[in-house]
């Protein structure tokens, strides 16, 4: 993959260590030169086996500060639930009208709840929902009765993360305009968050290495090792 060379003029300040987490977080500001306000990402390699189901992960994490980006929600529901999911700030509400929607190509939304009496319709758009990575799902907190509290969360912050087919997490955990103090609590709450969701059939360590980037900056690699210092309990 050729890159341009404004990212490769950006690479070059990047120095071939491991960055601390502050450091880390100042570098990707210092860096982030596009005409938009770019996003902060974390990409995380685990050390898993990507062929056993049960070394699959797969978690939520509330991020203090949000990711400064309001996502679009749908809720797929009926009944009463639908005005609970519309007071709540849900962008749109329905049931059938949305999945025919689906099936014609839309996709204006970021996020998809549904509530379990309805799964059996919603679980034929897997094929469909599945590659873009928009299937609800029980693990996540997307399955739910509770829409008025998923809406909630999801507006405030909440990020879903899943390991892809090489093993790794990608996670957006902010914005180039953020605070380092509030990048760093983000990101320390993900990674909290992220362990708490190891296999227990994973033993010794985790997570093998965790970069952090603009949307179209440089990696820049971080000291996992100071970010596993006080794991959470469970974590290893």
């Amino acid at each position: 993959m050729s890159h341009s060379k404004r990212f490769r003029e950006l690479e070059k300040q990047v120095e071939a260590k491991k960055y601390s987490l502050d450091e880390g977080i100042q570098k990707v500001k210092t860096l982030a030169n596009a005409k938009y306000e770019e996003s902060v990402d974390l990409a995380i390699k685990l050390i898993i086996d990507i062929k056993k189901q049960d070394q699959q992960v797969r978690g939520i994490s509330n991020l203090p500060y949000g990711t400064g980006k309001t996502k679009r929600v749908l809720v797929l529901t009926k009944g009463e639930k639908e005005k609970e999911a519309k007071d709540a700030g849900a962008d749109f509400v329905g049931f059938e009208e949305y999945i025919e929607k689906i099936k014609g190509g839309w996709f204006d939304f970021d996020v998809i709840i549904a509530t379990p009496d309805g799964m059996s319709d919603v679980g034929k758009l897997g094929k469909i929902l599945g590659p873009k990575g928009l299937m609800p799902s029980p693990k996540s907190g997307t399955v739910t009765f509770e829409v008025g509290n998923q809406v909630k969360a999801l507006k405030k912050g909440k990020v879903e993360f899943k390991s892809d087919k090489g093993g790794c997490v990608h996670v957006p955990v902010g914005r180039v305009k953020f605070e380092v103090e509030q990048l760093r609590a983000n990101i320390e709450a993900l990674i909290e968050d992220l362990m708490t969701a190891k296999p227990q059939s994973v033993k010794g360590q985790f997570i093998k290495s965790v970069s952090i980037s603009s949307t179209i900056g440089p990696g820049i690699l971080l000291d996992e090792k100071e970010l596993m210092k006080n794991p959470p309990k469970g974590g290893s």
